[in-house]
């Protein structure tokens, strides 16, 4: 059984890279380790999370905002079961829009854990044994939360985002360890179907890998919500009790300690490349410190031949970054010349208010010692935030002080995990904020945040303001 590519994991990076190469014309193999195709972030990861992020807001607004529109809700209750059966629901319809595709592009599927032999040779651990050939190889298999011995993981209290997906009722009091986009979706899910969450967080701000405004604007919405913050915090020990945790908390600077008792303890604190049983030894592929496989400019390996993508390489750990990843090796290995500009692939938090970014944050531009300009436009200015009740939030433009290109574009609101494709395709043709302010942007929208912010960026001349 020979292929001209074997990809190795089937979430977003793997399947589409399967799909890319089946379009160009090569004989194309898929390997995954479970039953269904997608990977984490269809199964326990992106998908589930953005189901269950929905349903808990449909019952937030019931409960605190449709008496504001005029609507009397009585006997209001949270049914967590058929959540998560929704959400299964879900889950199952994406998964199986992969398996239509995989038909669809003529990609054969072997279900079991790949492990590399030889340079082109994959053995297929599954109900029977196989062995592939194949001229080349991508490794898509992606990442694994990270769960130190000292917390005690047991998937029962001590959970992880996997576990959190699928809880059958709603938890009285939660902790989270970890303030970083994984840790506040799911908290923020739970905390709007009344649990009393708590965050633990080693620095001094939430998503430190998004620009400070961005961060300060929602650890003020979240804390409105009821979420609790522990900033510049660590976790000292994880004791599991018969139905609860205890986590015992010190302060970052001191020897201040103190004790959360709480239902469960969800440890977000970041994800692992998954390269486990890999067989990556076998042909001597290189690996750097952080257990992440190393490659080169085209996403090859030391082994000619065998690429990687996704989250087992540098770069962040996003499902659409292994996309485009899969879609460049594919292209490469047939003969194009694909690119990809890793300053524009976005950041998304689906909390509510979303928050989104793109570029440089204004700490990189200032580390970079970048002369530039901003300008900043709030969601409450604007007419359609208003009668929705989406005040919360702001859009923020980044620009050079000379050319007034754009370098970066942040935002924080209603509908901002959409809104930023604008910052992304202006910033792909090298947009100046004049172009984005010259624009015409409908009224009334929540787009109008990115127009206004670009006025402010251009000659600090926002008409709403």
């Amino acid at each position: 059984m020979t292929f001209d590519l074997t990809v190795i994991g089937s979430g977003p990076g793997g399947y589409v890279a399967a799909i890319r190469a089946a379009q160009l014309g090569l004989k194309t193999a898929l390997i995954e380790k479970y039953d269904t195709l997608g990977g984490t972030c269809l199964n326990v990861g992106c998908i589930p999370s953005k189901a269950l992020l929905d349903s808990s807001e449909h019952y937030h607004n019931a409960k605190d905002k449709f008496a504001l529109h005029g609507i009397e809700v009585k006997g209001l209750k949270v049914d967590l079961p058929q959540m998560i059966k929704r959400k299964d629901e879900v889950v199952a319809q994406t998964t199986q829009g992969i398996n239509f595709l995989m038909k669809k592009n003529k990609i054969e599927v072997f279900h079991g854990h790949g492990t590399i032999i030889e340079a082109n040779k994959i053995k297929v651990a599954g109900k029977e044994e196989k062995i592939i050939e194949t001229k080349k190889i991508i490794i898509a298999t992606g990442s694994k939360p990270i769960t130190p011995e000292s917390f005690n993981y047991d998937k029962n209290r001590v959970i992880t985002s996997t576990e959190a997906l699928n809880l059958q009722e709603v938890p009285k009091s939660m902790v989270i360890v970890g303030g970083g986009v994984i840790g506040l979706e799911l908290g923020s899910v739970y905390a709007r179907l009344g649990t009393q969450v708590e965050v633990v967080e080693y620095l001094d701000t939430i998503i430190p890998g998004m620009d400070k405004d961005c961060s300060k604007e929602l650890f003020r919405a979240l804390k409105k919500q009821g979420l609790k913050f522990h900033l510049k915090h660590m976790v000292s020990s994880v004791k599991v009790n018969k139905k609860s945790v205890t986590v015992g908390v010190q302060k970052r600077d001191s020897e201040d300690t103190f004790s959360i008792n709480a239902d469960y303890c969800l440890v977000a604190i970041g994800r692992r490349p998954y390269t486990d049983n890999l067989g990556l030894e076998n042909v001597g592929v290189a690996m750097d410190d952080k257990g992440r496989i190393e490659v080169n400019e085209h996403l090859e390996t030391n082994v000619p031949g065998i690429f990687a993508i996704g989250d087992v390489i540098r770069g962040a750990m996003l499902a659409h970054k292994a996309e485009e990843e899969g879609t460049y090796v594919a292209e490469y290995i047939s003969g194009q010349k694909p690119h990809i500009n890793y300053n524009l692939i976005p950041g998304v938090v689906y909390t509510w208010p979303e928050v989104a970014g793109v570029g440089k944050t204004e700490a990189e531009l200032k580390e970079a010692g970048v002369a530039y300009k901003s300008g900043k436009f709030p969601f409450k200015a604007l007419g359609r935030a208003r009668a929705s009740t989406d005040v919360e939030g702001m859009v923020k433009i980044l620009a050079d002080k000379e050319t007034d290109e754009v370098l970066g574009v942040h935002m924080v609101g209603a509908r901002v995990a959409d809104i930023i494709a604008e910052a992304v395709v202006a910033m792909e043709f090298r947009a100046s904020a004049e172009d984005i302010s010259r624009m015409s942007h409908a009224h009334p929208t929540f787009t109008e945040a990115v127009k206004e912010a670009a006025l402010a960026a251009t000659d600090n001349r926002p008409i709403h303001i």
